[in-house]
């Protein structure tokens, strides 16, 4: 064969894998070439040989399907059969759980940008909107987070009040229930306008609405039970809480001992069919006020008195906590931030079956309910919390970066300042872009598990991140506790969200790539049902059917790799041109290496990716940082292709590829079979790792964003609590930082006037007086100078406490102390 020949060949075969040509091009195309090449005399007889016997054999075995399962198919499918991994119940209705989106988008390693951009732009209805202006606004402005955390250590009647009152608790009950029946992303909207000005709020006000008694009642509660408790929760009547984690069993929720044994007893003076209860719970929000528990137990019938089933499982049930035997009432406290949380426990509790949520219907089905909520829930309130203090960050830390002067200069001009508020700006920017694409999902209809598994982990990190780097920017007036600091709760909270609806590290290393390997993947879901299938004929035929499908998706993730890795993406489809075309070239590129990096992975490891959580952890990260790049793109489009928002969307991109690349790198580093992930290295990335962290220059641009007002500052921070009320930090710092823009061209004046020698003063006050007596500032520039100096003295003091006792009175010593300051100019 010559050099041509071999050439041609080769061209024919990528060009059919790369455009996943059917199985009539693949019967035409090849022997016609075989034919002309040695037509052409480009291959001789001896050379065409082997290829002749390859493609006859290849093709005797697809007309022959009957012949290919028992020779080919029948010993595979066994081999899968002993190493595919075993699954419980319980990891099976986890599975089976919500539904797959744009997460199977990008495991077919080919995502349709036409369908992510079709996808609506969330929006609030004007009845939404208005609950956001008043009853929001009005809650955030009766909130006093310190008197809240330290000297109340609670919500304050009154608040307590308002909340119930004004339908707080109702947001996702139906207006036919007497609730708001709000949708995901006002619902989100809400939380987080009021977790940016009290964290404990937040929370009292997440719970009710995520998973607890009413999202469970109006996904499986019976008519009964939904006339007569969702009126009461919607109304604050009832404050439920949902009792899930034993001492014992934390993150492995499904081994929960608490047990529930079906038997008779007395209940309202009648002998009646029920169960008798003995749990112990903690860690259960709103527990120690909660007048209605939803309850998560073993089921088991001993006496065969429901079915022949003597154990039928995790069961949910209501039940009032004047119940006997329910003891309730203590606190614990998370971290000093004192939301209402604490222990429940029951001891021979009977309750009758009309109080399972669902009737009998719903008896066993209890964790299957928990996923299904969970698969919603978890998408809405802990991100919209993990926005809202990285959108704090931007638009406060931001501001006393550009306010706070060192060495002569705002400290957010020095680059390494620089490098932490790009973060905290580029993070924030990726954070609320995929809350807002998750939260679209949601209000479409959709329910992805994985995807709200990957928005609670990344953005509790990011939360992480964007707080840490604010506590490094601030520091002396981030660590110091007091009314007037706006980042010490949200840092001390951080380890909240981060355990919360799943702890984090179990979250990334089992959940994200190990439920979306198998419910996002084109096959993989198809050949575990065909496996598992009594019936050995039609698991055969099955199996067959994905198998095969599945081989042809492989090789065709392999051609696409292999060119996008060559020519970097640039030659592929783009659905818009422009800053946006290059970045979602290079996410082709990357979602046909995870695609095929994935598959590479479970099929070498089969069942014990199980068990290689750190390998199941990077897939993870792939999946996530595809999805996010994706989120960042959809926003920057949804938001006009602002020039002023480019410098974000670069930066959300670069860092997104850059972590995948990092993911990726460390995934071939680990993987047992050496000789693969050399190959998988090589098809990859061929001219070596195209991808950086964002670069000075663009670190650069986008901290010069968070330093001064601006309309993409603006869009950046949007939905968070902002006050012009000067007896607030808050207000203070965005008051500061219009007067220290406004003097800046002036105290560049000052500096050129004392370099020259003709100032001699020292002070600023004494520059700005000898600056005037001289000419150099006019009158009108000398009261843009004293204004912005008494607002930079006022906005760099921190809180102090004679004594840290009497609590209330501590408060007002503290802002005494500070007014003193001011007025004698004590810097």
């Amino acid at each position: 064969m010559t050099l041509l020949g071999l050439l041609l060949l080769l061209l024919m075969l990528w060009g059919l894998a790369y455009g996943s040509a059917g199985a009539i091009l693949w019967m035409l195309l090849p022997p016609i070439l075989l034919i002309s090449l040695q037509l052409a005399e480009l291959m001789n007889p001896f050379g065409a040989l082997p290829l002749w016997l390859i493609y006859a054999t290849t093709l005797f075995f697809y007309l022959k399907p009957q012949l290919r399962r028992r020779w080919i198919t029948r010993p595979l499918l066994t081999t899968f059969q002993k190493v595919m991994p075993s699954m419980s119940t319980t990891e099976q209705e986890a599975l089976n759980a919500g539904s797959v989106w744009w997460d199977g988008e990008l495991f077919s390693g080919q995502p349709d940008w036409s369908k992510l951009l079709r996808q609506p732009q969330c929006h609030l209805t004007a009845r939404e909107e208005d609950f956001l202006q008043g009853p929001v606004q009005t809650l955030c402005d009766m909130l006093d987070d310190w008197h809240i955390t330290y000297e109340r250590r609670d919500l304050p009647p009154e608040v307590w009040q308002f909340i119930k009152q004004s339908g707080f608790f109702g947001m996702i009950i139906p207006q036919t229930y007497g609730g708001l029946g709000f949708s995901a992303y006002a619902h989100s909207q809400v939380v987080l306008k009021i977790a940016s000005r009290s964290i404990t709020a937040a929370v009292t006000v997440m719970v009710p609405n995520s998973l607890g008694p009413a999202k469970l009642l109006l996904q499986y509660g019976t008519d009964e039970q939904k006339i007569n408790y969702l009126e009461r929760l919607a109304t604050g009547e009832e404050v439920p809480c949902f009792a899930l984690t034993n001492p014992h069993a934390g993150s492995d929720a499904g081994a929960i001992p608490d047990i529930g044994q079906v038997t008779y007893g007395d209940f309202a003076g009648s002998q009646v069919l029920g169960i008798r209860l003995n749990w112990e719970k903690r860690y259960i929000t709103l527990a120690p006020v909660a007048t209605l528990i939803g309850l998560a137990f073993k089921l088991e019938d001993p006496q065969h008195l429901l079915s022949d089933n003597p154990q039928p499982g995790i069961t949910l049930a209501l039940i009032p906590r004047n119940t006997p035997g329910v003891e309730i009432g203590s606190r614990h406290m998370p971290l000093d931030i004192p939301f209402q949380n604490g222990p429940i426990e029951g001891r021979d509790v009977f309750i009758p079956l009309s109080w399972v949520i669902g009737g009998s219907d719903g008896v066993g089905k209890g964790w299957q309910m928990l996923m299904d909520s969970l698969s919603e829930g978890r998408g809405i309130s802990l991100p919209a919390l993990s926005t809202a203090a990285a959108m704090g960050a931007s638009r406060y830390t931001g501001a006393y970066a550009a306010v706070r002067t060192q060495f002569g200069q705002p400290i957010g001009h020095f680059e390494g300042v620089e490098e932490a508020l790009a973060r905290i700006g580029g993070l924030t920017y990726q954070m609320d872009a995929a809350r807002k694409l998750t939260l679209g999902a949601l209000d479409s209809g959709e329910t992805p598990s994985v995807i709200s598994a990957i928005i609670k982990y990344h953005l509790t990190e990011r939360y992480r991140q964007a707080i840490n780097d604010a506590m490094d920017i601030q520091g002396g007036s981030g660590i110091c506790l007091g009314p007037d600091n706006l980042i010490g709760r949200g840092y001390q909270a951080i380890p909240i969200a981060i355990t919360v609806e799943g702890a984090n590290i179990l979250t990334r290393s089992m959940i994200i790539f190990g439920q979306g390997a198998i419910r996002a993947h084109p096959y993989i879901l198809k050949e575990f049902e065909a496996a598992e299938n009594p019936d050995p004929e039609i698991a055969l035929t099955r199996f067959d059917e994905a198998l095969f499908s599945h081989i042809g998706f492989v090789v065709t993730n392999l051609a696409r790799t292999l060119w996008f890795g060559i020519t970097h993406g640039r030659l592929s489809a783009s659905p818009k041109s422009g800053a946006c075309k290059p970045y979602f070239q290079r996410l082709n590129w990357m979602a046909a290496s995870f695609a095929l990096t994935a598959d590479a992975a479970l099929m070498t490891l089969g069942g014990s990716l199980k068990r290689k959580e750190r390998l199941s952890a990077r897939l993870g990260d792939l999946l996530s940082n595809l999805y996010i790049a994706s989120a960042c793109l959809k926003r920057y489009i949804e938001e006009g292709e602002r020039q002023d928002d480019l410098p974000l969307m670069r930066w959300a991109l670069d860092d997104s590829l850059y972590r995948f690349q990092h993911a990726l790198r460390g995934l071939l580093r680990n993987m047992p079979f050496r000789p693969l992930a050399w190959l998988l290295r090589l098809v990859v990335f061929p001219t070596g790792l195209p991808f950086h962290k964002p670069t000075d220059s663009l670190d650069h641009q986008v901290a010069r964003t968070l330093l001064s007002p601006s309309e993409t500052r603006d869009r950046l921070t949007q939905g968070i609590y902002i006050t012009e009320d000067q007896q607030q930090r808050a207000g203070q710092l965005e008051q500061a930082l219009f007067a220290v823009n406004a003097a800046a061209p002036h105290e560049k004046t000052l500096r050129r006037a004392k370099r020259a020698g003709q100032l001699k003063s020292r002070d600023i006050r004494n520059l700005i007086a000898e600056a005037v007596s001289l000419g150099i500032l006019s009158e009108s520039e000398k009261v843009a100078l004293e204004e912005a100096d008494r607002l930079r003295r006022q906005v760099i003091q921190v809180n102090t406490f004679s004594h840290l006792g009497s609590l209330t009175s501590e408060s007002s010593k503290a802002t005494s102390k500070i007014s003193k300051l001011n007025k004698r100019g004590v810097a």
